[in-house]
């Protein structure tokens, strides 16, 4: 599927602009688990699918953590939908959500647990839930 034109100038200056990583929101999971004493990786290869990263991972446990953009990512309470050229991008969002999908499933298959959260849950919330998954992996792994 070929990119339509932008709307505007505007909107070609503000999606210039999107990050794709190390937003302020995975910034600020990343210190709270750092200070926690938690290692992982940042931006790490999904084993066996090209072009698909991991924000957080911590791979003895096989932990895959994602924050996804509610935007980009369809959340369900803030995601909106452009009035322009609105087919293209709910084609191109609905691809977003099936990769998601598709990536979760590939990760648990391999026997990762993977946790998604959206970017507007508060940080300390997202870090105390990732904290218990690993804890609770490395227990297991333990026995």
């Amino acid at each position: 599927m070929t990119s339509p034109l932008p709307s505007s100038p505007a909107v070609t200056a503000r999606m210039s602009q999107q990050t794709r990583r190390d937003t302020s929101r995975e910034l600020a999971v990343r210190r709270i688990l750092h200070e926690a004493g938690m290692r992982y990786r940042v931006n790490f290869p999904v084993p066996d699918t090209p072009r698909r990263r991991v924000d957080i991972a911590f791979t003895r446990q096989k932990v895959a953590v994602f924050l996804d953009g509610c935007f980009w990512h369809g959340c369900p309470s803030h995601a909106t939908s452009p009035k322009e050229n609105a087919d293209w991008w709910r084609a191109k969002l609905d691809r977003n959500a099936t990769r998601d999908r598709e990536t979760t499933e590939h990760l648990s298959a391999l026997g990762w647990v993977v946790l998604r959260f959206w970017e507007h849950e508060v940080p300390d919330a997202v870090a105390t839930r990732v904290c218990d998954v690993v804890a609770t992996r490395r227990q297991a792994m333990a026995r």
